[in-house]
């Protein structure tokens, strides 16, 4: 079937059933918003002890692997601008239902259990300024927090969300003058930013921390599903993907370069609030409270955005008989997916359990690869099936070279991390077949 956009020539705007009302500086702060904030308040301290004071590396290397990713998105939403997503692009390549489904419920899979990993940070040193409970008890409580606002509805959860992303960000530049100020007054160690671990190959501690780095860029490949809503799609979707991208990995860089130079990598690699240290160790008179409260938000944040993409995934699989009917029923009241929140939260609740938020971190980029991997094989792939309309062209190396990158982050990853993942691919396979064999069921005559 030919839709209306892939027969677009020029700049002609492709048709599409949805409002076209984002600009591309929305779009840019759009992407921004998703990829910036909790992956690095969480896991500077996790870095640091892998690389030493040498935090800005693996943020640097992800950036670069997450740009040669991107290359792909770019290029397969103008060349396919609607919505949909990695999913979309791995039905339309590999022609397989049940590999689009795996590409949809490995993103499923990958937001909730970010979201286990994000409530585990909350938890953790910074919560602890204000309270003193133990960590999994308050991971709860909090996830049950999330869900109650996510059921509340999507305009609530947004307008929610625009706000703590100005305070999200606000934290990080503060991270960074902090630093300057400690170097202004001739303390901290600029050395310590180029130092590594004794005993340990740079190459080496630099890669395992860059699966955890990648954890922070994670979020830009969920704008491909704007892609029928963002206005002049072809021209602005790869300046905002990539502006965007490059601005949170400056922002980055610097704060691993302040981190390093304000504390001890020791002191962060202890600390579940590491950038906590950097604001205590820079004594400038901000309280513990106010910056502990910056990074709960930047944390809650992340936490809302995730389950909100999981609940609706789980319900958009469900509406596609793809996963059980009961996921896509809805509160009368609110018109949100309820079932679909509390069984995500609930399997979140799950997850908390079974690992540290580095050891969660690294499960959500494992699923995460596996997605990347199949829209970078698209790519290649549907470069057979050219388009009239002018859209982005990734130079044919970069396809290859991010699958080079997916695999050799793949192969960094642990025993029990593909253990978790394969057990929640498990029983998304599970739920796929019970969905599957209903489904024929009801589309079968009746005799």
């Amino acid at each position: 079937m030919t839709h209306p956009e892939d027969a677009a020539t020029g700049t002609q705007e492709p048709d599409t059933k949805l409002r076209r009302s984002v600009s591309g500086r929305l779009l840019y702060l759009f992407v921004l918003g998703d990829v910036l904030g909790a992956g690095v308040y969480a896991l500077v301290g996790a870095m640091a002890g892998e690389v030493g004071g040498a935090i800005w590396v693996p943020l640097l290397v992800a950036l670069l692997l997450s740009l040669l990713t991107a290359a792909s998105y770019a290029e397969l939403v103008t060349k396919y601008p609607r919505a949909g997503g990695s999913a979309v692009f791995a039905e339309k390549a590999f022609r397989r239902p049940e590999i689009a489904f795996l590409v949809g419920f490995c993103m499923l899979a990958a937001g909730v259990t970010s979201a286990a990993g994000l409530a585990l940070a909350f938890a953790g040193d910074y919560l602890e300024v204000f309270l003193d409970v133990p960590a999994v008890p308050a991971a709860l409580v909090f996830l049950a927090l999330v869900a109650a606002l996510n059921a509340r509805g999507i305009q609530e959860s947004m307008r929610a969300n625009m706000v703590m992303t100005l305070v999200e960000s606000s934290g990080l530049v503060l991270i960074v003058v902090l630093g300057a100020v400690v170097l202004g007054r001739g303390d901290g160690d600029p050395g310590r930013a180029v130092e590594f671990p004794e005993g340990v190959s740079a190459a080496s501690a630099v890669l395992a921390a860059a699966v955890l780095a990648y954890y922070s860029f994670v979020g830009f490949e969920t704008s491909a599903n704007m892609a029928e809503e963002v206005r002049d799609v072809r021209r602005v979707y790869p300046r905002a993907l990539f502006g965007a991208l490059l601005t949170a990995g400056a922002l980055y860089v610097l704060v691993g370069v302040a981190a390093a130079v304000v504390v001890d990598p020791g002191r962060l690699a202890d600390s579940s609030g590491p950038l906590l240290e950097v604001v205590r160790a820079a004594d400038v008179g901000i309280p513990d409270r106010v910056f502990s409260a910056i990074a709960l938000v930047a944390v809650a944040n992340g936490a809302l955005l995730t389950m909100i993409m999981a609940s609706r995934m789980a319900f958009g699989l469900a509406k596609q008989r793809l996963l059980p009917a009961a996921l896509g029923r809805v509160l009368p009241s609110r018109r949100t997916p309820w079932v679909a929140i509390v069984v995500t939260t609930a399997v979140a609740m799950v997850l908390t359990s079974t690992g540290d938020v580095a050891a969660l971190a690294n499960t959500v980029v494992l699923l995460l690869l596996l997605v990347f991997l199949s829209t970078n094989t698209a790519v290649l792939v549907l470069r057979r099936d050219p388009v009239a309309a002018d859209h982005f062209r990734a130079p044919t190396v970069l396809p290859y070279l991010a699958i080079a990158s997916c695999v050799l982050l793949l192969t960094r990853q642990t025993a029990e991390t593909w253990l978790r993942a394969a057990v929640l691919l498990a029983v998304g396979l599970v739920l796929y077949l019970v969905s599957r064999a209903a489904t024929r069921r009801e589309e079968r005559p009746a005799a």
